[in-house]
């Protein structure tokens, strides 16, 4: 324990070797030991405890706010009062700093601010200012600070992060335009979704040949999707301790982990999608036996029951990304371990999460939707085209579309990434201290020890 006066803990012992009275903390204090008997102010009657040879100090501090020094009980002494108000007590009379150079609690100079210049009994400040190496403070953030410091990342490392988006989106894109235009649309026929006299069977088989082209152009966006959350993810935990990092380094950090991203990603689709699937495999097959009306009933209440335990999974293992990537883990230990960090805080990574999407979403439409018009003004039908269904995908309306999923994509990566990211590290930070590791990985000098030195 620190002997410094104004640094020990309310209620604390002295510790040995310190002085009666030394502690700038409303502590009491213990008698002092009694000088030889031959020495002026020994135990002699009626000698001035404040006299020339006395280990007391003649200024002693006012009675109202310090005690003065007690004995043992029985000897005329009465006890210290009790601490004034609900507090700790008043500051001493040596100002803010206390006699002896070294602030006191709840003073500006004593421990590390604490209580703002108004005392333990005062108003409580909170603790002092965390660190911010980078772009988050280390310590528990909320939720506007997640958000800040995602959009802090792509704003401070614009070259890095706009490049990785810009490039996977544009790579990504060309090869869905490209095959979207020369074999999908070629090869899919989905005008019976538009006849209404169309059989059932017609119209299935054009809901399948949607579907698949649907199909393809997610695959394909979702690989974009996985290499740029890989990148992202390192750039956005090197922002975190204020260093930079180029788009090389991310790659070379991230490379031995994309294939383990792959299957996790993979993993956890084919696990939402089982559970939908199993939630409507009754009604699916009521209806086959004939009760249709029973059967989609069935299925729906199913669906929704199914999409309620995906959604609750799915947060569950949302962490599982960051893990894999920053700690280096497998697949299956990745999700156990967002399983454990999540626990208790579902509901918060859950709101966070959907308020990234919604953000996220906004975003991309405030895009895509513009240049969805300009391309179905350009194209053959024109709007009314577009709008009723008639129109055709041609090259027009596949480039001028692309050029707004790219723009829309370029912002949207390091918005949800680095949210993922930085829930990531909250949570580490809450459960596991990992404030400290990055305090010590940043630079940050005696980090900590404030906190520490009163305990």
């Amino acid at each position: 324990m620190n002997d410094t006066p104004g640094w020990a803990s309310p209620g604390s012992a002295p510790s040995d070797g310190r002085e009666p009275g030394a502690s700038g903390a409303a502590e009491p204090a213990d008698r002092p030991a009694a000088p030889p008997a031959d020495q002026p102010g020994g135990d002699q009657p009626g000698a001035d405890p404040s006299g020339p040879d006395s280990k007391w100090s003649r200024q002693q501090p006012p009675p109202g706010q310090w005690s003065a020094p007690t004995g043992a009980p029985g000897q005329g002494r009465t006890p210290p009062p009790p601490p004034p108000g609900p507090g700790w007590g008043t500051p001493p009379p040596g100002g803010p700093a206390g006699p002896g150079g070294h602030g006191g609690y709840g003073t500006p100079g004593g421990y590390g601010g604490y209580g703002g210049g108004t005392g333990w009994g005062g108003n409580w400040g909170g603790p002092p200012p965390a660190a911010k190496p980078g772009v988050i403070p280390l310590r528990p953030l909320g939720v506007g600070e997640i958000l800040d410091g995602a959009v802090s990342t792509m704003r401070t490392y614009w070259r890095t992060v706009l490049g990785i988006s810009l490039g996977i989106a544009v790579v990504t894109q060309l090869i869905a335009v490209l095959l979207q235009g020369l074999v999908l649309n070629d090869n899919a026929d989905t005008s019976a979704l538009n006849d209404p006299t169309a059989s059932l069977s017609e119209i299935g088989r054009a809901m399948g040949e949607s579907l698949a082209v649907s199909g393809v152009v997610f695959l394909i966006t979702l690989v974009g999707t996985v290499i740029a959350t890989s990148l992202l993810t390192t750039v956005t935990s090197r922002a975190v301790l204020g260093k930079p990092v180029t788009t090389g380094e991310a790659w070379r950090d991230a490379r031995p982990q994309v294939l383990k991203l792959f299957g996790l990603i993979f993993l956890l689709l084919l696990i939402a999608l089982g559970i939908v699937l199993v939630g409507t495999l009754p009604g699916i097959l009521v209806a086959a036996a004939g009760s249709t009306d029973a059967g989609i009933g069935l299925a729906v209440l199913g669906g929704l029951g199914a999409t309620v335990v995906a959604v609750w999974l799915m947060v569950r293992f949302s962490l599982s990304t960051p893990i894999l990537m920053l700690e280096k883990q497998g697949v299956v230990k990745a999700m156990s371990r967002s399983v454990k960090l999540v626990r208790g805080a579902w509901w918060r990574i859950f709101g966070i999460q959907l308020l990234s999407q919604i953000i996220a979403n906004i975003m991309a439409s405030v895009l895509v939707i513009p240049f969805a018009f300009i391309a179905g003004a350009l194209s053959g039908d024109g709007l009314s085209g577009l709008v009723n269904g008639t129109g055709t995908l041609g090259w027009t309306f596949l480039i001028v579309t692309g050029i707004g999923s790219v723009l829309a994509r370029t912002l949207t990566f390091p918005v949800t990434a680095g949210v993922a990211v930085l829930l990531y590290i909250d949570q580490r930070i809450r459960r596991e201290a990992l404030d400290l590791d990055l305090a010590r990985a940043a630079g940050v000098q005696d980090y900590g020890t404030s906190a520490t030195a009163g305990s």
